[in-house]
């Protein structure tokens, strides 16, 4: 059960359950997007943020400005899509030319504060592959979840691994383009492909 205190979640389902639709359809999608993930309404544009990543720099959404980002929500401890995720961004990424790598921002937002650290968050980089290319970023539950709440996403409840992890794509104007799935669309080559689009 969705908690009421995460009401927006019922957006991310909803757009979640559009995928397959898309995937039906054809692979530029009902609207004839370029975007090989299902596209969101438009207009929708990356909240504002303030968190730390696994080396205890600041991160912000000014980061994201004039370039494009992939932005994930994933736990340390999953051991389910959060590994195929993070080593997915990994590969995709590699994908690109370094002149648009460089133009690129990839996060991943914690979903389980309780239990990612900086400790916790540098080794799982480290195990996927992952260290150089994708910043994970963590917080206290208070700094946490506005920013799920203002990303639409559902964080781990309790000890379950049960959670939101969406791979979304955001523009160079910081707006919501795409959005990718483990187990249905997020493979190394459409990820390249949406961020190549994205910018």
């Amino acid at each position: 059960m969705i908690p009421l205190r995460y009401p927006l979640a019922l957006l991310g389902i909803a757009v979640a359950l559009a995928i397959p639709l898309a995937i039906l359809l054809g692979g530029e999608g009902a609207s004839g997007s370029a975007f090989r993930g299902s596209v969101p309404p438009a207009g929708i544009k990356a909240p504002a943020f303030a968190l730390r990543d696994q080396r205890g720099r600041r991160v912000t959404d000014a980061d994201l400005r004039g370039r494009a980002a992939v932005i994930s929500f994933l736990d340390t401890r999953c051991r389910e899509q959060c590994p195929i995720i993070a080593a997915q961004i990994g590969r995709g990424l590699a994908l690109l030319p370094e002149s648009e790598r460089r133009d690129v921002v990839a996060l991943a937002i914690t979903v389980d504060p309780k239990h990612d650290s900086r400790r916790a968050a540098l080794a799982f980089l480290r195990r996927r592959g992952v260290e150089r290319s994708l910043r994970f970023l963590i917080g206290s539950l208070a700094q946490l979840e506005p920013v799920w709440r203002a990303f639409s996403v559902m964080p781990v409840a309790g000890d379950a691994d049960i959670h939101s992890a969406p791979v979304r794509i955001f523009d160079r104007k910081g707006e919501w383009v795409s959005t990718l799935s483990a187990g249905v669309d997020l493979t190394p080559a459409n990820l390249a492909h949406d961020l190549h689009e994205a910018l």
